[in-house]
């Protein structure tokens, strides 16, 4: 889906007719906001499932460790 200047124009002449020049920072700032905290979110997710699969591989370790003569 490539863009061009003439289409990020017309989007954004539409928009600024739609919201009004008022309107338009703050709805930039709060798509901003949001996109940041999805982004923490996911982060945080990704972070304790690797957590979680380093837990698991640890024990696998020390187990196999624990088990050789």
């Amino acid at each position: 889906m490539n863009l061009g200047f003439g289409e990020i124009m017309l989007i954004v002449f539409v928009a600024l007719l739609l919201f009004g020049p008022k309107k338009l920072p703050e709805l930039g700032k709060a798509a901003g906001k949001t996109l940041r905290e999805f982004k923490m979110a996911t982060k945080g997710l990704m972070d304790e499932e690797d957590h979680e699969v380093n837990k698991s591989t640890v024990k696998t370790e020390i187990s196999s460790v624990k088990t050789k003569p």
